[in-house]
C-alpha cells in the first residue's frame, strides 16, 4: 500500500493532467520547502531518559505562513508528515486562507505518558523546532494526540525564549490564553455543515439518513453530536477498542458522556446495543460513513466492502488514491478531506486574526463565518466537478493545485 506522501503525489499528478500542466509547472508542489527531523530526549518519571523522534515538515509558504498541526501518535513518521503537510497547503489554498501547509509531530503514544512526561515532551519538542517556527513563519495547531493544553505549553515555551508573551505562535490554545471559541469542535461541526449541503444537492432527506462513524476522537465526537442533533440516526460507532451497533439508533449523548469519563466502546453496555469489530463498522450499510481515524483506513483491499451512499472524509488522508478509484467506480459520493476537514484550520485563521487585532469573537460569530467559508468552498468544488466531469475529490485537488501553481508563476523563483 502506498504511504500518505505517495498518495498525495499521485493525486497531484492526476490533477495536473486534468489541468494540462507541464511537469515543470507543477513539480514544485510535490516537494516540501523544508524538513526538520529532531531527537526529543525526555526525562521520565522513573529518572530514566527516553529519546523520541520528532518532525516538522514545511511544505509551502507561497501564500502565507506555514500552518499545520502537531501530532503525537505511534504512526507519526517522515512519510506521513510529508504527505499531510502537502495536504495542508492544498486545504488552506482551497478555502482561500492566507496560509501555506505544514505538519509536525512526535512518534509516541501519549496515553502511556504521565502528565509530567507529556509536559516535558511538549516543551522539549518545541525547543527543538523553535528555530523554524514563529507567528509569521510557521504556526502549529492541535492534531491527533494533542489538545489545547499542549498548545498552551508550546506557547509558554516559545514565549519564555522570546522574553514576552507571543499568543500568535499557536492556534487551538485555551481561550484563556487567546484561543478562539469554537475551535475544539470546529472540524467535526464543519464536516457536518458540508454533509448537510451535500445531502441537499443529492436530494437525500436527513431524517431518513443513517450514519456510521469510524473513530471517536475529538472530530468523531463532534461529528456524532452534530449528526444526532440534525436527526440523523447514528447506528454504528467505533473507537480503538472496537465497535458498537444498534439498528434503531444509538444514544449518542449517553455514549459521549461515557467516553468523556474515559470509557471504551468495548465496555459500553445498553439495551439493544451489539458489539462488533472496527471493520464491521466500516462495512455497515448506511447513508453516511464518516471516517474520523488516523491516516488511511480505506484501501483498495477493503473499498469493495463499504456500503454507504456518502463517504465523509472527516480526517486527513483517510482514503488511498487506489481506494478512491474503487469507490468512485461504485458511484459512492466522497466528500473529500480537503473540504470536510477545513473547519479546523478556518477557525485557526479566525484565532490568528483575533490575536493580531486583540479581538474576542463570540462562538456564534465564529460558527457563522466558518459555515459561510465552508459552503462557498464546497460550492466551488461541486461546480468544478461538473465542469471537468470528475469526482468531488478530484475537483478539490484541481482547484487547489491550479491556485498554487498560479501563485508560483506570479511570485517566480528566487533568486
Amino acid at each position: 500500500m502506498q504511504g500518505v506522501y505517495e498518495n498525495f503525489t499521485t493525486m497531484i499528478d492526476r490533477a495536473a493532467a486534468i489541468l494540462g500542466l507541464e511537469r515543470t509547472q507543477y513539480e514544485f508542489a510535490k516537494f516540501p520547502e523544508r524538513e526538520m527531523i529532531v531527537s526529543v530526549p525526555v526525562e521520565m518519571d522513573d529518572g530514566t531518559v527516553t529519546v523520541f523522534q520528532g518532525y516538522r515538515v514545511q511544505h509551502s509558504s507561497l501564500l502565507g505562513p506555514y500552518k499545520g498541526g502537531v501530532r503525537f501518535h505511534p504512526t507519526v513518521d517522515h512519510n506521513s508528515m510529508r504527505g499531510l503537510a502537502g495536504l495542508m497547503t492544498l486545504k488552506c489554498t482551497l478555502a482561500g486562507l492566507p496560509f501555506g501547509g505544514a505538519k509536525g509531530g512526535v512518534t509516541v503514544d501519549p496515553t502511556q505518558l504521565s502528565r509530567g512526561e507529556l509536559v516535558r515532551l511538549s516543551r522539549r519538542y518545541t525547543a527543538m523546532i523553535l528555530p523554524v517556527i514563529g507567528p509569521d513563519v510557521d504556526i502549529p495547531a492541535p492534531d491527533v494526540g494533542t489538545n489545547d493544553a499542549i498548545m498552551g505549553w508550546i506557547m509558554d515555551t516559545y514565549s519564555m525564549m522570546a522574553g514576552s508573551a507571543i499568543p500568535g505562535i499557536v492556534t487551538g490554545k485555551p481561550v484563556e490564553l487567546g484561543g478562539s471559541r469554537g475551535r475544539t469542535e470546529a472540524t467535526g461541526k464543519g464536516a457536518v455543515y458540508v454533509l448537510k449541503e451535500a445531502m441537499k444537492r443529492l436530494r437525500i432527506r436527513q431524517e431518513h439518513c443513517t450514519a456510521a462513524i469510524a473513530g471517536l476522537g475529538n472530530v468523531g465526537r463532534s461529528a456524532a453530536q452534530e449528526m444526532f442533533e440534525l436527526g440523523i440516526r447514528v447506528i454504528a460507532l467505533s473507537d480503538s477498542s472496537g465497535g458498537i451497533f444498534r439498528e434503531e439508533g444509538l444514544d449518542v449523548p449517553a455514549i459521549l458522556r461515557f467516553k468523556e469519563q474515559g470509557g471504551r466502546l468495548a465496555d459500553f453496555k445498553a439495551t439493544g446495543v451489539h458489539h462488533c469489530s472496527c471493520e464491521q463498522v466500516l462495512e455497515t450499510p448506511c447513508t453516511v460513513l464518516a471516517l474520523c481515524t488516523v491516516n488511511a483506513i480505506v484501501t483498495e483491499e477493503n473499498a469493495q466492502k463499504l456500503q454507504p451512499t456518502i463517504l465523509l472524509e472527516c480526517g486527513n488522508a483517510q482514503i488511498t488514491a487506489a481506494a478512491g478509484d474503487v469507490l468512485e467506480s461504485r458511484e459512492i459520493t466522497i466528500i473529500p478531506d480537503l473540504v470536510a476537514t477545513a473547519g479546523g484550520v478556518i477557525v485557526d485563521y479566525f484565532e490568528r486574526v483575533q490575536n493580531v487585532q486583540s479581538l474576542i469573537w463570540e462562538q456564534f460569530e465564529v460558527d457563522r463565518m466558518m459555515k459561510s467559508i465552508l459552503l462557498k468552498t464546497f460550492d466551488k468544488v461541486w461546480e468544478a466537478a461538473v465542469d471537468h466531469g470528475v469526482s468531488l475529490r478530484m475537483a478539490s485537488y484541481v482547484i487547489a493545485l491550479e491556485k498554487v501553481c498560479e501563485a508560483k508563476r506570479i511570485r517566480g523563483i528566487f533568486p
